[in-house]
């Protein structure tokens, strides 16, 4: 069975892409391409289901706004 996770990318400052899986509190990992990004998110959450850690249900994005 193949179970779907979110995924947030972010680029650093050093130009790595860090990724973070919402659905597993501080699974995080970074890579120079999307592809091994994917490739490192897998192993990472694969890792966190070995672990039972506990998993949250991702709800959605919003934008706050804050004047300036």
């Amino acid at each position: 069975m193949i179970e779907p996770y979110t995924v947030i990318m972010e680029q650093g400052e050093d130009g790595y892409i860090i990724g973070s899986v919402v659905e597993f509190t501080g699974c995080r990992t970074q890579a120079k391409t999307k592809k091994e990004l994917m490739k490192r998110m897998a192993e990472a959450v694969t890792l966190f289901q070995e672990e039972e850690a506990p998993m949250t249900k991702f709800l959605g994005i919003h934008q706050l706004e804050i004047p300036a």
